[in-house]
């Protein structure tokens, strides 16, 4: 199937400026197959796993279906379990941001009945609930369905699995006949093809079929990594493996901007690639890609798409993508031309259940491996300085260096050893273990920030050109990763990438800016 991007849906301003928040892009194939359909107000049948994007499918047109000035329940969504039904109703208000007058109500079970009386009372558009519950309102006639339009069963299979198949079947007997039901189901057997027939009138199929793929020559990792440590663990495995070109997988344009600026501030030859760039801008980044001038590539999937790169030595899935299909298209950047590629994946929390599906589909194994420690990083360093080393003095005349060794060695009271030892070091760059944690919660606006307090404002005749000039002059910071300054009479607060936090606050701290003494700390939260 052709990609297919939000923009072409059409849809709703408000719904659209919300995708673009969250920064994707392209649909899923179920939300393009789907979206069209249920918004012309057709019955479907949807078979798509877990993690393919179908609450967007089923969310987005629900909410362009719902009138915000009629505060009566319009549509309900039935759920198998409470974190599914908590998880749905986060994802569409998230949808509905910019959407004024819609409410969205999780119910289910273990939460108290009565203070779910008393958001219905206050008036609920769009209900989502486990089947159990919503049944329970309908008996206390807290719940009244004569104005549904819409009902959805999501994961149905796995609601019959629970054993709610009657409570489903009386909830769907007590809405009204002229209504529109989608389902969606990972699986079709005959229980779920009963209610189909029962319930839904010449109900549309919508099923994304995976294509067989193989997934060729590469070493396949994955790490568990919680989110704020990603650009930390990247870091190290690109110092680790040094690859010759690599590839960087985001979901959203937004976190490729972030990633990008922060590699570019760690000292890497980095450059993004998403939809928001003109032709002009792609052609360019992919030509310094090309040629080596730029050896990390962060790209979001749709844009990705044509790379046809041979020397990729490495693929990142920073984050899991949304298709399993999508695994197999990204790795497949490296290893080609019969090189062995490697990829390697971050995970966190319940994301390693999706990595089970990823390689069940697959048919392949992805190995768990220990997040690399700085040491780890230095010795790799060091074993490849000294290849080198044993390269050069098998290979190249060393008469003029050996003689300035030996000269030091008069001169002073090193050995050729120190001398050694000293060389190595300067050479690996080895540094002491950071701890990514070190700072608490500041207050910064963007994710890996931290935010400084300094005690220079307007008062003293600074502006924020000073406080960046400083910053940047004093710790060697590139100016243009630094973040938000936030200026006011007699003291302001910036905003620097989490790994410069240190170096700021060591090399600003005392500094003079407009006279006066600096004086510099983490901020509050605000």
């Amino acid at each position: 199937m052709d990609t297919v991007r939000f923009e072409e849906l059409e849809l709703c301003p408000e719904i659209m400026k919300a995708v673009k928040k969250m920064g994707f892009e392209e649909a899923s194939p179920i939300q393009a197959k789907a979206i069209p359909l249920v918004r012309e107000g057709r019955d479907i049948i949807g078979q798509a796993q877990t993690g393919t994007g179908k609450t967007a499918a089923f969310g987005i047109p629900l909410l362009e279906k719902i009138d915000p000035k009629n505060k009566k329940l319009q549509a309900v969504v039935l759920c198998p379990t409470r974190e599914l039904a908590i998880q749905v109703a986060d994802e569409i208000r998230t949808l509905a941001e910019y959407m004024h007058g819609i409410k969205v109500l999780p119910i289910y079970g273990g939460q108290e009945i009565v203070k779910q009386i008393r958001s219905l009372k206050s008036g609920v558009q769009l209900m989502i609930g486990t089947p159990g519950r919503v049944m329970d309102h309908m008996r206390r006639k807290t719940v009244k369905m004569e104005h549904v339009h819409t009902v959805v069963l999501d994961e149905a299979d796995e609601m019959l699995n629970m054993g709610f198949r009657e409570d489903i079947e009386t909830i769907l007997e007590g809405v009204p006949q002229e209504r529109q039901t989608v389902l969606f189901s990972a699986t079709m057997p005959k229980p779920i093809l009963d209610i189909t027939k029962k319930f839904q009138k010449h109900a549309e199929i919508v099923k994304v079929t995976k294509k067989e793929l193989t997934v060729p020559n590469i070493e396949q990792f994955y790490y568990e990594v919680k989110p704020k440590n990603k650009e930390e663990v990247l870091s190290r495995l690109l110092d680790i493996y040094n690859p010759k070109l690599s590839v960087v997988f985001c979901n959203t344009k937004k976190q490729v901007d972030i990633l990008v600026n922060g590699l570019l501030g760690r000292g890497y030859f980095a450059a993004g690639l998403h939809g928001d760039l003109k032709q002009a801008q792609r052609d360019r980044v992919m030509q310094g890609f090309r040629s080596g001038k730029t050896d990390i590539l962060v790209a979001t999937d749709v844009a990705a798409r044509g790379i046809d790169v041979d020397e990729v030595e490495a693929v990142f899935n920073y984050d899991l993508p949304q298709d399993d299909e999508y695994y197999v298209h990204r790795i497949g950047r490296t290893g080609r031309a019969g090189r062995v590629g490697r990829s390697f994946s971050f995970v966190s929390g319940k994301e390693v259940y999706k990595l089970r599906e990823i390689q069940r589909y697959c048919k392949t194994k992805i190995y768990a491996q220990k997040v690399p420690s700085l040491d780890d990083v230095a010795n790799t360093k060091m074993e490849k300085v000294m290849e080198e080393a044993s390269r050069i003095i098998e290979q190249e005349d060393l008469g003029t260096f050996i003689q300035l060794v030996q000269e030091e060695i008069n001169d002073t009271d090193y050995t050729s050893m120190d001398i050694a030892a000293a060389l190595l070091k300067m050479c690996t760059g080895t540094a002491e273990e950071t701890d990514v944690d070190n700072f608490e919660d500041t207050g910064a606006e963007e994710p890996g920030m931290v935010r400084l307090f300094i005690n220079i404002g307007k008062k003293h005749k600074a502006k924020p050109g000073d406080i960046l000039g400083a910053i940047a002059g004093e710790s060697g910071m590139p100016g243009k990763v630094v973040g938000t300054i936030d200026m006011y009479d007699k003291y302001t607060f910036v905003e620097v990438p989490r790994e410069y936090a240190k170096e700021v606050l060591s090399a600003v701290n005392h500094t003079k800016i407009k006279g006066k003494p600096v004086e510099v700390e983490p901020a509050n939260r605000k």
